[in-house]
């Protein structure tokens, strides 16, 4: 049974990177993005590598969008090995919690939160169909609520909700053999991330690829950097 793998927001940065590195270690790697036209491109360039990488539309604010991707999925494969929640926002824009929008707060849970619970929730009968099903959600050290100060707030907050919703799922789907984890991939030099921070998106995905791939099966409902645990 071949292995598969399904990476949300995976057209540039840490997501494609996810993409380009487990498709080199023999997945087939479903490429999704919410613009069509970027991820075609992103998973052409990934093919001419000679990767097996398939193109899926997928806006995970979108539930019609959603299942659709999973009946793309299901058409090309009777399971899925592993999910990558990586489709994220940063709107803050240097402000505080006393200065917060609440709609920007609302539209960042959407896409960094509820985003990958509904994914999660569509995708997860074809994880249950794997010897071993994954779930990664990508976190950032900015949710540890230990060292939490007034970072970009509406991100913050709602990568901490992503780790809660990480423990709920974790706890839910132990007994369908599906390991659900966060992980932080570190300050990535991405769009996001910008040209000052000290990893490259290679060094990024590394962690990301590892659980995906190598970690063990009863590795679940954990927080970690560079395959070890970090405090919540």
């Amino acid at each position: 049974m071949a292995l598969t793998a399904l990476v949300t927001g995976a057209n540039k940065g840490i997501g494609f990177e996810v993409a380009r590195q487990l498709a080199a270690k023999g997945y087939h790697v479903f490429l999704t993005a919410r613009k069509r036209d970027a991820g075609e491109a992103s998973a052409a360039t990934l093919q001419k590598q000679g990767l097996n990488v398939t193109f899926a539309e997928l806006d995970v604010v979108d539930p019609a969008s959603i299942q659709a991707a999973v009946q793309a999925v299901a058409r090309a494969s009777d399971h899925l090995d592993v999910l990558v929640n990586n489709a994220a926002v940063l709107g803050d824009n240097g402000g505080n919690a006393l200065t917060l929008s609440p709609d920007l707060l609302r539209q960042t849970f959407e896409t960094n939160t509820l985003g990958p619970l509904l994914v999660t929730q569509a995708f997860w009968p074809l994880l249950a169909k794997s010897r071993a099903g994954r779930v990664i959600n990508v976190s950032s050290g900015a949710a540890a609520l230990h060292s939490m100060d007034s970072y970009a707030p509406a991100y913050s907050i709602s990568k901490t909700a992503l780790n809660a919703v990480t423990r709920q799922l974790a706890a839910v789907l132990r007994s369908k053999r599906i390991a659900v984890n966060s992980v932080s991939p570190g300050w990535v030099r991405t769009d996001m991330g910008g040209a000052a921070a000290p990893r490259s998106p290679a060094q990024g995905a590394e962690g990301i690829v590892w659980l995906a791939s190598e970690a063990p099966d009863d590795l679940t409902g954990q927080f970690l950097q560079d395959r070890r645990a970090i405090p919540w």
